[in-house]
């Protein structure tokens, strides 16, 4: 058994943000991160377009009050505004505190971060490097980590949550290099595992976004909130689906139909281009459905619209977002300078997630906390994004709640001991459910039922949703569920055995796929990212609150939570 003061599952920003924090406030802790990939592997290296902050830099007239209120509408009222109060008045100073550890922010001529227009947002206020703002960030991050001798266990997989007796004590991991199983012990543990993009088959995530750290905590016995709330990105590249950010409208980029026209003007005509993301991937559904989608061959009636680059020029295109032109030129053929880029909408975000409180200490229920148990991040639900996220909040809150949880990880356990522990008992219990996996004489390769699963989640919880629709796909997944018991483990060797990581990562999509589907079918409502058909307004009076689901093999029992509601009253949300 391994022993540390605190235990961080997750490499990203938040993750290490948190580490590097409890660090800077007591050197004297032992602090450990724990990743399944190599942190700079982590998701949010991908991150494009900027962190939202009232820096004032560009319009002095900005301030976190009217960033705090974009962010409440742009959730469509579920948001919790004491959390979102926190996130936009410690917003600039986090980004200060970033590029005093060297992040390399794009600047304005004078040297001040330069900072620009992003969806939702009534001032410029999204600070960035270039279009690679979440790789400038993770390195300088991991460079400090590096400083205060934080200990990284890259490329383990956490297997288990240890809780007992309400309190978290620990993980379980598994190692890919040779297969070893260890406990850790700790004071304190935290979850920053990121989102769940894979639950679907088009997504601008990557290959570790499989929502393990979620189901893990659902598997424990606790509450996960507001699952059904999705995000679909609406500029997702055709057809592999990554992400072309927001960044790019955000520096004047066009969305056309087969017509040429700029159809965001029938939907939001105040913002165009740059409407909250939910409204914006409607729109693009409601034209492919109306046959105004492009065709390769550029006709009328495919299934997807254009991203129009083309009157931006070259030199503004390679200098502000040159990483979405390499991708559209790598990927797809496509030379934004001279022709436009494909686009429809792409699973992007988890808005939903662990219920935490303010310092990111994880609920089991609507009143109680879990002691030692934390959790920060996309994989968290604090809310500050309530039913849609706002375009540069999400980088945001990793950092602002990273360093918030941090600061008290580092209070909570100063004056705790180590809890008791049996690890055998873990260990034995791993080793059996690998080997059970090996030996299982299985039908079914791992890849058939996963790729039958997405697609399930895809066409049945997809932009739009009905009561029908979404019940014949829970139907199909817990048939799918019981092929799992069917799949077949074709290496049976202990060094990189990458298949008995997919077959836990599929049980963890398993999971967190039908926690989404139960709790959207019992939503009836439109809000935000979750728009249904058979009830296309939103319902204040019955569902201004947020969804605590809970699993059991038997299946998933649905509870709620009021909605913090301090500062804006809920009111009709237009652009």
């Amino acid at each position: 058994m391994i022993d540390h003061d605190v235990i961080i599952v997750g490499g990203g920003l938040a993750g290490s943000r948190a580490a590097l924090e409890i660090a800077r406030t007591n050197p004297r802790l032992s602090v450990a991160i724990v990743a399944k990939t190599h942190p700079i592997r982590s998701h949010s290296v991908a991150a494009q377009g900027g962190m939202a902050a009232t820096l004032k830099n560009v319009d002095e007239a900005d301030s976190w009050e009217a960033h705090a209120f974009d962010t409440v509408k742009g959730s469509d009222y579920l948001a919790d505004q004491d959390a979102v109060a926190i996130l936009t008045q410690e917003a600039a100073d986090v980004v200060i505190d970033l590029e005093h550890m060297g992040v390399l922010f794009s600047r304005l001529p004078d040297g001040r971060i330069a900072q620009r227009a992003f969806g939702g947002h009534s001032h410029n206020r999204t600070c960035y490097a270039a279009d690679k703002t979440g790789h400038a960030i993770l390195h300088e991050l991991l460079c400090n980590l590096m400083k205060y001798g934080v200990t990284v266990y890259e490329e383990w997989y956490v297997m288990r949550l240890i809780l007992e007796d309400g309190q978290a004590k620990g993980v379980v991991l598994y190692r890919l290099l040779d297969g070893q199983i260890e406990v850790v012990r700790a004071k304190a543990v935290m979850f920053a595992t990121g989102g769940y993009g894979r639950v679907y088959n088009t997504t601008s995530n990557d290959y570790a976004s499989t929502g393990d750290g979620l189901a893990m905590t659902a598997m424990a016995g606790l509450p996960l909130e507001d699952m059904e709330f999705v995000q679909f990105h609406p500029t997702g590249l055709y057809p592999v689906g990554v992400l072309i950010s927001e960044a790019v409208r955000g520096e004047g980029a066009y969305l056309i139909n087969s017509n040429g026209d700029r159809f965001m003007a029938t939907y939001a005509p105040s913002r165009m281009e740059l409407a909250p993301r939910d409204i914006t991937s409607r729109a693009i559904t409601y034209e492919i459905r109306a046959g105004r989608g492009v065709k390769p061959d550029g006709s009328a009636g495919g299934v997807f619209v254009y991203l129009d680059l083309r009157h931006m020029g070259k030199e503004k295109i390679m200098s502000r977002v040159p990483f979405c032109w390499e991708e559209a030129h790598r990927l797809v053929g496509v030379d934004a300078v001279h022709q436009p880029m494909p686009v429809r909408p792409t699973v992007h975000y988890s808005m939903g997630g662990i219920p935490v409180n303010t310092n990111g200490q994880v609920r089991s229920g609507t009143d109680e906390l879990v002691e030692g148990f934390f959790a920060a991040g996309e994989t968290a639900c604090v809310s500050v994004h309530g039913a849609n996220r706002l375009g540069s909040n999400s980088l945001l809150e990793c950092v602002v709640y990273g360093r918030r949880t941090g600061a008290a990880i580092a209070h909570y356990v100063t004056h705790r001991k180590l809890p008791t522990l049996n690890a055998d008992r873990y260990v034995n219990d791993a080793q059996e459910q690998l080997q059970s996996l090996l030996d299982q004489p299985g039908d079914y390769r791992i890849h058939q039922i996963r790729q039958a699963y997405q697609d399930c989640m895809t066409e049945h919880c997809g932009v739009f949703r009905t009561e029908a629709v979404m019940q014949d796909g829970l139907t199909q997944l817990r048939h799918l569920q019981k092929k799992y018991a069917q799949i077949r483990v074709d290496d049976k060797g202990k060094i990189w055995n990458t298949e008995l990581i997919e077959a836990m990562e599929l049980r963890s999509l398993f999971v967190v796929g039908e926690m989404i589907l139960t709790s959207a079918l019992n939503r009836k409502e439109s809000r935000g990212s979750h728009c249904r058909e058979d009830y296309k307004q939103r319902d204040d009076t019955t569902f201004l609150k947020h969804t605590l689901a809970y699993y059991s093999a038997a299946g998933i029992d649905l509870d709620y939570m009021p909605v913090v509601i301090n500062q804006f009253e809920p009111q009709e949300r237009k652009y």
